[in-house]
């Protein structure tokens, strides 16, 4: 038998125990009054024999963490949600019936404790049990001496577990959280409306992409997850909506690296009477907001690099980038390689934000031409540490040249490319009742919660990623 069996077998006795004692070790009703964090912030300041003056009483609720026992008396930490604090365990204090219980707790389980405040020799603000209950037996251990989770893809397997043995994990999500909101409250501020549209779509289509396909047995027909939310935002626009925003999973079947995962959030957003250079802007103001309200400041510090998110941000054509960091003439270049060469040599020297403008009309299936220039579009895209962070554009509202941009897609389908688009016949319709003038924008938030947060990887931001089987890695 394994250790890690042992362990297990042993804990399993102790609920067993609690049973045979009428105690449940997965009680209801166990109600804190208190979070960690709330009482070290009002009490921190504190001194002893203030502390002790109090009357009042405290009950918190949180898992063990540390535990060392001295016989009839012990010392542990518990963590709830906000923070971790000390606990004081005294047979004296507890009583013969509640330090018997006390005995049955190991690190990993939940507890619920009630008592008041006092320091200890080392000045630690430490709570002194008065009544003591088990909140939920555990019978798993938690890694060896509580950092004992380092294997990479163990710990994405078993987030729950890397969630509580790796602080800065937690840290990572809780910043993410805190980019949706502030999302959120920076569109709703412009007077935009969050909307939701449809992850199961009878036709793929809003970007380049190969589809997952699903079958609905009712219907019996296929249908696919999303690739984007595009052309229902737009939609939306042609029906009156003028400024709509949208945060949700898009999915595509393409392979997985450090910066791509099967399923994905994206933000989408469209606004009526805007052009693509309003969109920059709006990024720029966008961005700002969120760096400072996740760090403290507009500089971040990614990798070997400080990024630095304060407006305005340089504005290159492919051309001009491709000029810049290559020394090639441009214009003797075929817009295929020119598209290749932008990808393979440019991208990687994109260090601060910046944005690239004028992608040729043939990768850009959506976009509006150009009117001086109708060979590129009305496009940019954002670079931060070489990679795509935003790609907006001016949306093509003409129905027959978005008919005939299907059409090159669909043959494209034909000859193999999976990626291309299908023909989307009520879409043209669509803007046939009429789309007005209109830019549209997608942000990676996976991608850009990396930077936020300093992670070099995807899976690092993302609770869930997508791994092989382990079958099938083995």
């Amino acid at each position: 038998m394994t250790e890690e069996n042992t362990y297990i077998e042993q804990r399993k006795k102790k609920v067993e125990e609690l049973r045979s004692e009428g105690i449940s070790p997965y009680p209801q009703n166990l109600k804190p009054t208190h979070t960690a964090s709330e009482i070290l912030k009002k009490f921190d300041d504190k001194k002893g024999p203030e502390l002790e003056g109090l009357k009042e009483q405290f009950a918190l609720a949180g898992r063990v963490i540390f535990l060392r026992s001295f016989g009839k008396a012990a010392f542990l930490k518990i963590a709830d949600r906000t923070d971790k604090i000390q606990i004081y365990i005294e047979k004296q204090i507890l009583g013969d019936e509640q330090f018997k219980l006390f005995k049955n707790i190991d690190v990993g389980d939940f507890i619920w404790v009630q008592g008041s405040l006092f320091r200890t020799k080392t000045e630690e603000l430490t709570l002194k049990a008065t009544a003591l209950k088990i909140a939920t037996k555990t019978v798993r251990p938690l890694p060896e001496k509580w950092h004992g989770l380092q294997d990479i893809e163990t710990r994405y397997r078993q987030r729950y577990v890397d969630l509580i043995v790796n602080p800065e994990v937690k840290k990572a999500f809780l910043t993410r959280s805190k980019v949706l909101q502030a999302l959120r409250d920076f569109f709703g501020k412009r007077d935009f409306l969050e909307v939701e549209t449809p992850m199961m779509q009878p036709i793929p289509g809003g970007a380049a992409a190969k589809p997952f396909i699903t079958h609905h047995n009712k219907l019996d027909m296929d249908l696919y997850l999303r690739v984007a939310p595009e052309l229902y935002l737009k939609r939306l626009v042609v029906g009156g909506l003028e400024r709509v925003f949208e945060v949700g999973r898009n999915f595509r079947n393409e392979g997985i690296s450090t910066q791509h995962n099967p399923e994905f959030t994206m933000l989408e957003f469209y606004q009526a009477y805007a052009n693509y250079e309003d969109l920059m802007k709006l990024t720029e103001e966008l961005l700002e907001e969120l760096a400072t309200k996740t760090n403290g400041s507009t500089k971040i510090k990614y990798e070997d690099a400080e990024i630095n998110f304060k407006s305005p941000y340089p504005r290159l054509t492919m051309k001009e980038a491709v000029k810049k960091y290559t020394k090639q003439d441009p214009n003797k270049l075929s817009t295929e390689k020119l598209v290749n060469i932008f990808e393979e040599e440019v991208e990687s020297k994109l260090i601060q934000p910046t944005f690239i403008t004028q992608f040729p009309t043939d990768f850009s299936p959506l976009a509006r031409k150009n009117d001086q220039d109708p060979m590129v579009a009305d496009r940019f895209e954002l670079f931060i540490y070489g990679r795509e962070i935003a790609n907006g554009f001016n949306e093509l509202n003409d129905p027959e040249d978005q008919a005939e941009r299907f059409k090159a897609q669909v043959e494209a389908l034909h000859k193999g490319n999976e990626e291309a688009m299908h023909f989307d016949a009520d879409y043209i319709q669509a803007l046939e009742i009429g789309l007005p003038p209109t830019a549209g924008e997608g942000i990676g938030i996976d991608r850009l919660v990396m930077l936020l947060t300093n992670s070099s990887s995807i899976r690092d931001v993302i609770l869930f990623p997508q791994l092989r089987s382990k079958e099938e890695k083995s």
